[in-house]
């Protein structure tokens, strides 16, 4: 219930801010807060770093297929619909 409440009060605060935020990303952080709250040890941190990189990784990885994709449109799509 505090963790939901926690991620809640981000995400409004946040949206009156008018900055974007993903929900995914306020939940976790909310999770992992709560849980410090109780003591540092009972977090997992390593799954805390995991999440991290998954955020880092994230953007890079999705430009990386979307020029894969682009190269694959245009050397096998595009020639065939130009006049």
């Amino acid at each position: 219930f505090c963790a939901e409440t926690a991620a809640a009060m981000t995400i409004i605060a946040a949206t009156r801010m008018g900055i974007p935020i993903s929900t995914t990303h306020a939940i976790t952080g909310s999770i992992l807060g709560v849980g410090t709250t109780k003591s540092v040890r009972a977090v997992r941190w390593i799954w805390g770093q995991g999440i991290v990189m998954a955020w880092v990784l994230t953007l890079p990885c999705s430009a990386f297929m979307a020029a894969i994709a682009y190269i694959i449109i245009h050397r096998t799509i595009e020639p065939w619909m130009t006049p």
